[in-house]
């Protein structure tokens, strides 16, 4: 329990404590700019490239750990999406979505010169790396989906139409009310709505005030991107599953056997409609699978990419 405590995940996810003692210096950041938009990314290592997509409430950071790994063998970057720590803060409007990380992400991956490359995805960062291989076909040479939110599929599956009622109610809903308010406000409905959903446990209660200074700041530092998928028409875009269908690259998906039902739900249905794709159970791992059991993520990816 100590380690979920320290591992919090909202939905997409939340943030690692280990940000603190992991991050890079400040001077090792490059950026590249994408019209009015300006990424912030870190690269370690050469040959092909495999780009690190962090999930919600996080940023590059997130992947410091896994970049050690991953250079050994290829040239590997992690970068903030936008509306995350450090980018310049951008005007969000009323359509932000993994549909438009997604294109950001195809941008990136052009300008860096980095296709085909292999793309990791975590929570929402995975929905990002999954649009980006329906749009875009041709600048990914395999793909590695962490549990993606494609919530919109549940309506339609067995058992999930409760289970999307349940995560509307007790943790969306409650999070978009809160960020009106504040995005401290915002975040600590997160928080607090995902211990409704079960995810620490029926015997813990965890609040943002309860969190170390450290890990309350990392939050904070990536509410803008919370802010402004509550504020849009359509935070988690419908994809058609012969969209998914199309997929042609490698897939594999990787899954934390003690994850919200939700996930088991969406990777089952995923298992079945990509015609390419390969399916991990960390096993005692919860969505935050990459802080549960990091070697056994990167081993289970390592070999998957040396075959693609």
């Amino acid at each position: 329990m100590k380690r979920m405590l320290t591992c919090l995940v909202v939905g997409a996810a939340l943030s690692r404590p280990s940000f603190a003692q992991e991050t890079p210096d400040e001077t090792s950041l490059k950026t590249v700019r994408l019209g009015a938009v300006e990424l912030h990314y870190v690269e370690q290592g050469k040959g092909v490239a495999v780009v690190l997509v962090h999930g919600g409430l996080e940023d590059y950071r997130s992947w410091q750990p896994q970049m050690g790994g991953f250079s050994q063998r290829y040239r590997t970057i992690a970068y903030s999406r936008r509306h995350n720590y450090p980018n310049r803060a951008v005007e969000a409007g009323s359509d932000y979505s993994a549909l438009v990380d997604a294109e950001d992400l195809a941008a990136l991956i052009t300008t860096l010169g980095l296709a085909p490359a292999h793309v990791v995805g975590l929570s929402y960062g995975a929905y990002t790396a999954m649009l980006l291989a329906v749009r875009h076909p041709r600048l990914v040479r395999s793909l590695v989906l962490c549990e993606a939110p494609i919530l919109r599929w549940l309506p339609e599956l067995e058992g999930g139409k409760t289970l999307f009622s349940e995560f509307m109610s007790k943790a969306w809903e409650p999070t978009v009310r809160g960020f009106r308010e504040s995005d401290e406000a915002g975040v600590s409905a997160a928080i607090e709505g995902f211990g409704a959903l079960g995810y620490f446990g029926t015997d813990v209660k965890v609040t943002l005030a309860a969190l170390p200074p450290e890990v309350r700041r990392v939050l904070l530092d990536n509410a803008p991107e919370w802010r402004a998928l509550t504020a849009s028409k359509d935070a988690f875009p419908y994809v058609a599953p012969s969209a998914v269908k199309g997929i042609g690259t490698p897939v594999l998906l990787l899954s934390g056997e003690r994850s919200l039902a939700l996930h088991g739900v969406i990777d089952r249905q995923l298992e079945k409609v990509l015609p390419r794709c390969e399916r991990v159970v960390i096993s005692d791992a919860t969505h935050e699978m990459w802080s549960d059991h990091p070697e056994e993520c990167q081993n289970a990816v390592l070999a998957f990419l040396a075959r693609h």
